[in-house]
């Protein structure tokens, strides 16, 4: 049986081609590809290569997706062919030390699933049984294929002391920022978003419905204006940063109250590191957070809140493109374009 798919061959190369769907292997599924989507992990991976992602040449590509069950295993018990499916791109081992610590982001053996810009995928046995959920028929697949991303926000806002009442500033907002300024509105927090690119600040009013949105251009250094939005022009109570560059870690820190917390969850480039006023840290009390990809029980609460209609995803959804013009729309999401680019098969 042949398929079509994308598989990345080099930075920069990712081809469009016909290639044989693999074999079922004890436990694994085949998936009907439905929707994917475009992802800020995709780009660098595209511009760059992946070490983890990537391990031989020619490989699958992409990992965001939501489809229909074309066959499965014979062993396989949770779901059926037919099944409308959403698959997390990982699932933890359960029995590291990480593991049995409740700590699955940190699994030192993740499962991880890559492959998703094609007709088919097939979902490895601990993915299905641990991270397969069934996409209720009211919820399309493309609002099912958010899941992924959104449990990686789930996660770090669980992980974020927010209150009501609180002001949370959120530095960077594509699709993770501006989900965390939605989250953190559920939360009943104030909420500050920060970005440069003019299509991502509109969403930031239109789909995360900020209070306050600054255009960093017209703004570079908008410690003060963001004062004069908090209380006593203390500073934030909490300062997210979804960009991942050095030196905007370093400015977090100018903009947090006393007490305050720093959640650093955009990731920088290996061996970079950064300069912190330890006088922060130690006499003003300024706690830093992190929080890094995702858990199966985050995963659910994603798709759960997604059901529920809590968050709009679909409105982060600028294109919709036919699956064999996914290099195409990878370029436009790293230009800035767009903010998701919905394949669809």
């Amino acid at each position: 049986m042949k398929m079509k798919a994308v598989r990345f061959y080099a930075p920069n190369d990712i081809r469009y081609e016909e290639v044989k769907v693999p074999e079922l292997a004890e436990g694994e599924i085949l998936v009907k590809v439905e929707t994917a989507l475009t992802c800020g992990t995709d780009v660098k991976t595209f511009k760059r290569g992946h070490p983890v992602l990537i391990k031989k040449v020619p490989s699958g590509f992409g990992h965001e997706f939501a489809g229909i069950v074309a066959k499965t295993d014979e062993t396989v018990t949770n779901v059926k062919t037919g099944d409308r499916v959403v698959c997390a791109n990982s699932a933890p081992c359960g029995e590291c030390f990480y593991c049995k610590r409740g700590e699955y982001e940190l699994c030192e053996n993740l499962d991880l699933l890559n492959g998703a810009y094609a007709q088919y995928i097939v979902v490895p046995r601990r993915i299905v049984e641990k991270n397969t959920l069934i996409i209720p028929d009211n919820v399309s697949f493309a609002r099912a294929t958010f899941t992924e991303p959104l449990a990686n926000v789930v996660h770090g806002i669980a992980k974020t002391p927010i209150n009501k009442g609180d002001t949370v500033g959120v530095v960077g907002i594509g699709p993770i920022g501006l989900m965390f300024c939605a989250l953190a509105k559920l939360k009943g927090a104030k909420v500050i978003a920060m970005g440069r690119n003019p299509l991502k600040l509109k969403m930031a009013h239109e789909f995360a419905h900020a209070d306050i949105v600054i255009d960093l251009k017209k703004y570079p250094e908008p410690a003060e204006i963001i004062k004069n939005h908090t209380p006593e022009n203390r500073g934030l109570d909490v300062a997210i940063e979804c960009v991942g560059l050095p030196e905007i870690w370093e400015k977090m820190f100018s903009i947090v109250r006393k007490g305050g917390y720093v959640h650093l969850f955009g990731g920088c480039a290996s061996g970079t590191s950064v300069n912190i006023d330890t006088r922060r840290l130690h006499y003003d009390e300024v706690k830093i957070i992190s929080s890094f990809h995702h858990t199966p029980k985050y995963f659910k609460e994603a798709l759960d809140l997604i059901i529920e209609g809590k968050v709009d995803v679909e409105k982060l959804i600028t294109k919709k493109m036919d699956m064999k013009y996914a290099k195409r729309a990878i370029e436009m999401h790293r230009d800035g374009q767009a903010i998701k680019i919905l394949l669809e098969n």
